[in-house]
């Protein structure tokens, strides 16, 4: 007896401990998912879930802090990419993420010693050599920066950024010969590299090289045409051979690209006030001004400008500002000596005029004053120094080239272009729809009788349709949890599963939004088992499977769909056929619902099947002229397929109907 009680507590045991490994999986696998679809605040619960159950799993740590990557919250990503490696030191990817972490916070040493682990658990990793040479350049450690270029070179002969960094280094070491000759090998190998054309750029602007800078530049701009420190230098260039339009245009672009950017207004202001611009070289002062109350040459430039549009006060109170600091400024007094004569004081006009005299005096007899160390400190920028130099451009004190760092956790997911992304599938929600600048809800009639059903058994909150599930705040993922766990006890009340299909298609729903498929999934079957003729549950389960088709592979975690053994590109692909069968089954008993259409559009231009999809859009369109959604894929669909010019109309409209960033996609149309 005592026998089997044993057999039979360790047996439980073993269960238990089964229960929990697949219930901490599951976590993080939907905590991956909604890392995949940017929703970070759920992610980070679902992982703060799994560190609750086992804090010591690595796994969980390592993706919070990704999250937290990508929240910008580079400190605490740190420390949880630090506290991951504490559970396990052999892994590569923590030094990365932990070290990408460091870099964003200008912590270039210690980000240093991570690549150096780093590289000792992986020598072939190319991104680790890259990134700790490009963090010994910003630490201005150019020989052993050089040295690790050189170990890349080595090893990947063919691969250009290391070229090209290795000309940047020579750049900083002022050895414009090498550097010139390591550019050229890297451009021989990929001329499409817009890092490499602007250091090539900063070469022929330490030679004075205009025209060059001006060619070089302008490369840059067509490959990246947003980079902003291209415009400005373009504009310094072009300004060095009196092309002064074109000079204007590039500062004009630069700020329209970056509104803060000191040298753009700083430079512009300079040139309008040379044009004659006054008034708006003023606006551009002020915003300098605003930025750094201290610059001298600012304010003294400002002063000159109000001093010719006849504001003499203000003139007299900026010329004042500068003498103050540099009481030996000659310029500085014999313009407000002039200000005070225009407004009739007399007697401080002369009281300035001899100051001028006495100081000129004192400069023939070799006793002028001269400014103390800690005065030049007291100015940031080493061209503001001198306020004889007011009417120059400002140029940076050193020029850099803004890498990429080559990492897996590159940048926030959310900064990537979105414009030419398909828009997704119509699906159910409990959050309204928005779609851009619109916000109608769609009808259809199946979610009205829904709607009507649940409010009759007392649910707090319709359904709505939307196309997306968006970001959730962290009380609205715990207002949802915590609405599951009652929908789950309901469910466990009730024995007959016929009398719970309305209750799991809301459980579904909410598993949808938390991003967790597998259970929306489990749900949506039984749904569909019990009532095969369930339009809603036929609509949302085509969008969980085409969900679980589009997700990329999580091979570092045990999934729980009986797809796992099948390999990831084949669970995709049934994954799709059954979406899309899914689709056609509710289309059979709502013919002409445009929503299904579209979402068939979407099934069919994701199999690129780009002229069918066109063709249902068409057919959505002609049931609902409104649906903005359905013209923009469809122009997405028409670009696919080349037709440019039918893109463009169906754009048009999309954008008259509210879908704002349809505009911004036609200017890239050619």
């Amino acid at each position: 007896m005592l026998r089997r009680t044993i057999v039979f507590f360790f047996f439980t045991l073993l269960a238990l401990q089964a229960s929990a490994q697949y219930k901490v999986d599951r976590l993080v696998r939907s905590g991956e998912v909604a890392l995949h679809y940017e929703d970070y605040v759920l992610s980070i619960q679902y992982f703060n879930q799994a560190i609750q159950l086992k804090p010591y799993l690595y796994r969980p740590w390592q993706m919070r802090g990704v999250a937290k990557f990508y929240l910008d919250d580079f400190v605490g990503a740190e420390a949880d990419a630090t506290e991951a490696l504490r559970l396990n030191p052999y892994i590569d990817m923590l030094y990365d993420l932990r070290a990408i972490s460091r870099i964003r916070q200008k912590n270039y040493t210690a980000a240093i010693d991570d690549y150096t682990k780093a590289l000792t658990l992986n020598p072939g990793q190319q991104n680790y050599w890259f990134n700790r040479a490009l963090c010994r350049l910003n630490n201005k450690d150019y020989d052993q920066a050089l040295l690790d270029v050189d170990t890349i070179i080595r090893k990947w002969q063919n691969y250009s950024n290391a070229y090209s960094l290795k000309a940047e280094l020579y750049l900083h070491k002022k050895d414009t010969i090498e550097a010139a000759r390591w550019i050229t090998a890297s451009l021989k190998i990929n001329p499409y590299d817009a890092d490499a054309w602007t250091t090539r750029a900063y070469i022929a602007l330490a030679r004075k090289e205009w025209k060059d800078a001006e060619r070089f530049l302008s490369e840059v701009i067509r490959l990246k045409p947003k980079t902003v420190s291209a415009y400005v230098n373009r504009a310094l260039a072009r300004y060095n051979f009196n092309q002064l339009r074109g000079s204007m245009a590039d500062y004009d672009m630069a700020i329209d690209l970056d509104p803060n950017n000191f040298l753009a207004h700083y430079n512009r202001g300079q040139l309008r006030m040379q044009l004659g611009d006054d008034n708006r070289a003023i606006d551009d002062f002020n915003f300098v001004i605003g930025l750094e109350p201290d610059n001298v040459t600012a304010i003294f430039n400002r002063a000159l400008l109000l001093d010719r549009t006849g504001d003499l006060a203000a003139a007299i109170r900026d010329y004042t500002t500068v003498i103050d600091q540099f009481p030996n400024f000659w310029t500085g007094l014999h313009y407000r000596a002039r200000c005070y004569r225009r407004l009739g004081q007399t007697a401080k006009a002369e009281l300035d005029e001899f100051r001028i005299l006495k100081a000129q005096m004192n400069k023939h007899l070799g006793v002028q004053q001269r400014w103390s160390k800690g005065k030049t400190e007291e100015v940031r920028k080493r061209s503001e120094i001198d306020p004889e130099k007011y009417n120059q451009l400002v140029v940076n004190d050193e020029e850099t080239v803004d890498h990429d760092y080559k990492s897996e956790y590159r940048g926030r997911i959310q900064n990537r272009s979105i414009e030419s992304t398909f828009l997704p599938m119509f699906s159910l929600s409990y959050l309204p729809y928005r779609g851009g600048v619109n916000s109608i809800q769609l009808y259809d009639s199946a979610v009205d009788a829904f709607n009507h059903q649940i409010k009759a058994a007392g649910a707090a909150a319709p359904l709505y349709i939307v196309t997306s599930n968006d970001a959730l705040t962290e009380s609205q993922s715990a207002t949802y949890f915590q609405r599951i766990e009652q929908i789950t006890t309901a469910i466990e009340k009730q024995p007959a599963v016929a009398e719970l299909v309305t209750q799991l298609l809301e459980r579904a729903v909410l598993y949808n939004m938390l991003h967790d498929y597998d259970a929306a999934l489990n749900d949506l079957t039984v749904c569909l088992q019990t009532d095969s003729t369930s339009v809603l549950a036929c609509w949302q389960i085509s969008v969980v499977e085409a969900a679980l088709a589009n997700l990329p592979a999580l091979a570092s975690l045990p999934q729980s769909s009986a797809l796992d053994n099948i390999g990831n590109s084949t669970a995709s692909s049934i994954y799709s056929a059954r979406a899309m069968e899914h689709t056609k089954r509710a289309l059979k008993q709502q013919p002409n619902n445009p929503l299904l259409l579209y979402n068939r559009g979407n099934l069919l231009a994701a199999d690129r099947r780009f002229d069918d999809a066109i063709d249902t859009y068409t057919q959505a369109l002609a049931l609902n002229p409104m649906l903005a959604e359905a013209y923009y894929n469809r122009a997405l669909a028409h670009l696919a397929a080349g037709n440019n010019q039918a893109a463009k109309q169906d754009l048009s409209r999309a954008g008259e109907l509210g879908l704002y960033n349809a505009y911004s996609l036609m200017k890239q149309i050619k």
